[in-house]
């Protein structure tokens, strides 16, 4: 009974692994569909009773499916401690902790079952190839963050002491400087910060053209991985 329980939840190989899989996935996506209808105001109550009734009903599956991981996975403390087996546990534990407690700030537990979407992850075999690709290109993805960190940094001292002096409610400090440098760097600019001295105007010209150039940087990194990882799968 355990290699056949084994072969369908944990390898999946089967036709009715992948049946099961896809039961899951289902479940998943419905149980937030169901979680973003409960959001909506003045809910008559018979919809609220079959979403209730509903998000029982998959919990009970998520309960078992990862009571069966635990019991079916060689090394049991692995899978649990693992990245989809804590997402596993997060995404029924707000169903536990509301139960029975009639405590209004327990409802901030029910965020967590937005990580039921990472349960989908598991069921991708495409995630393999980004995960591979990642793994290629770690080492270049911690140096350019670095780089951008600090170039964020260089940024928020330049605009700091061009605009202090005239704008010094928004410019106060090199700290709230930083959303600044954050929307330049990334050309987003919300527009609620912004140069008016000549120096701050010529700075910020050159930060945004640097920004520019460096988006371009893990956008080439990734593809080149991508492309490898295909090449070899």
């Amino acid at each position: 009974m355990k290699k056949f329980l084994y072969k369908i939840v944990i390898e999946s190989d089967s036709r009715r692994g992948r049946f099961f899989d896809l039961f899951i996935q289902i479940l998943i996506i419905l149980s937030l569909v169901a979680f973003s209808i409960e959001t909506l105001p003045n809910l008559d109550s018979r919809y609220q009773s079959i979403l209730n009734n509903f998000e029982i009903f998959s919990v009970i599956i998520f309960s078992i499916e990862y009571l069966l991981r635990v019991f079916l996975t060689k090394s049991f403390l692995k899978y649990m401690f693992s990245f989809f087996g804590i997402i596993d546990f997060l995404a029924i534990l707000p169903f536990y902790l509301s139960t029975g407690i009639d405590l209004r700030s327990i409802r901030i537990f029910r965020l967590f079952r937005l990580f039921r979407i990472f349960k989908l992850f598991k069921y991708n075999k495409a995630l393999d190839r980004i995960n591979s690709a990642f793994n290629e290109i770690k080492n270049e993805l911690v140096i350019f963050l670095v780089a951008t960190t600090f170039l964020i940094y260089f940024a928020s001292i330049g605009i700091y002491y061009f605009e202090n002096p005239v704008q010094p409610e928004l410019f106060k400090s090199v700290f709230h400087s930083m959303w600044w440098a954050v929307t330049t760097l990334t050309t987003v600019s919300y527009g609620d910060m912004y140069p008016i001295t000549n120096g701050g105007k010529i700075f910020t010209t050159l930060i945004i053209f640097i920004g520019i150039g460096m988006i371009s940087i893990p956008t080439g990194l990734l593809a080149s991985a991508f492309s490898k990882t295909i090449k070899n799968k």
